[in-house]
């Protein structure tokens, strides 16, 4: 599986959007614990190496910057979309219902036109990261770590 970097900033998604021009609002749950948002900061920057367009962070509760003012950090990039990428593993109340409720749009749809910066900018909630085969190579590698 070759997971290097390409270049994607002159490339189309199939909707004809350049991908410089999407955003990615990398969404942790938040905690108390300071490696928490640590480590949700580390992947929007590993994220960011691999997308050309602006790459944020935001968190559902206890960090900052809020959702909202996630959202509200692409004011004066100009993109024409965000797409909010929860770092959970699997579906849940928080995926959806609190993140698009947070976001200001339809929980059932899980995407909506949202006012950023007076522009009209369609947010897209992304799926959680779920069964890929570099979840399993990871889990893998960690079990091997855990023997020492």
């Amino acid at each position: 599986m070759n997971l290097s970097p390409i270049n994607t900033g002159s490339v189309k998604c199939n909707t004809g959007v350049f991908m410089k021009d999407v955003g990615i609002l990398v969404l942790g749950h938040g905690s108390s614990l300071p490696y928490n948002k640590e480590l949700v900061e580390s992947l929007a920057q590993m994220i960011g190496k691999r997308h050309p367009g602006p790459v944020r962070t935001a968190y559902l509760n206890m960090n900052q910057p809020t959702i909202p003012q996630g959202l509200d950090s692409f004011a004066e990039t100009n993109v024409s979309k965000i797409i909010a990428l929860p770092l959970f593993l699997a579906h849940g109340v928080h995926t959806r219902q609190d993140i698009p409720q947070e976001m200001g749009i339809d929980p059932n749809r899980r995407r909506g036109l949202l006012n950023i910066g007076g522009k009209e900018v369609e947010v897209i909630c992304a799926e959680p990261l779920g069964v890929d085969e570099c979840i399993a190579i990871l889990a893998c590698k960690r079990a091997e770590e855990a023997l020492g």
